[in-house]
């Protein structure tokens, strides 16, 4: 009788190993309990951890089923840290960018201008994740431009939610917009969440698709 070859294992079905999800997501949940207590007023909390609290849940709930690369769960983490302590101070309150306007002398509280640049970089590989795995588009400049259009739209939609909230309580909308008297806030929010999506899809798609590749969930 012929040999019988060993049939190979579904990498597909694999998961990246080890602790660190595990800590990541405590490292996480404990900065949110932080950010909880005593924040600058609780309804401005509540909006600015609502996308990082989605991202948690999101995440914990596809584990198992669809686990992600390592490189997107450390950007995850990095993203909702952002948000969390955004949501504690507001953003036109957080400390480090006090001390950076003050220091270099600069016109403004920069942090949520990094936030909106963060708000690209992260949901850039995500996007481009579920894209590979996923859907008919896995290279190429179609990929890019797929990616991209979704960063561009999830910040426009951002902005939209941004505004629902001016209209539903402007007098209380101040701290949630960070907009700090710039009329061109939301356009400069749109274009750098682009710049980070771009810069993202730049230096870490090599990274990403040999994490890709390490566990089985793109082709060679």
């Amino acid at each position: 009788m012929p040999k019988m070859e060993p049939k190979p294992e579904r990498l597909s079905q694999a998961r990246p190993g080890g602790t660190w999800p595990a800590v990541l997501l405590a490292l996480t949940l404990a900065l949110l309990a932080w950010s909880a207590y005593k924040p600058h007023d609780y309804p401005t909390w509540a909006l600015e951890v609502f996308p990082a609290v989605l991202w948690i849940v999101i995440l914990i709930a596809t584990y198992r089923r669809f686990p992600m690369t390592p490189l997107l769960y450390w950007l995850t983490a990095l993203h909702c840290a952002i948000l969390i302590v955004g949501g504690h101070y507001t953003y036109s309150e957080v400390p480090i960018g006090n001390w950076a306007r003050d220091t270099f002398d600069l016109s403004r509280n920069h942090y949520d201008r990094v936030a909106h640049f963060v708000q690209g970089f992260v949901p850039a590989i995500l996007a481009r994740e579920v894209s590979v795995r996923r859907s008919p588009v896995k290279a190429g400049w179609w990929l890019v431009l797929f990616v991209m259009s979704i960063c561009t739209a999830f910040s426009a939609v951002y902005e939209l939610i941004e505004w629902a909230v001016a209209e539903v309580n402007s007098a209380g909308s101040q701290a949630f917009l960070g907009t700090q008297g710039d009329v061109w806030d939301t356009q400069k929010d749109i274009a750098l969440c682009i710049l980070g999506a771009g810069l993202s899809l730049l230096t870490l798609s090599g990274l990403h698709d040999r994490q890709l590749r390490r566990w089985g969930w793109r082709g060679s």
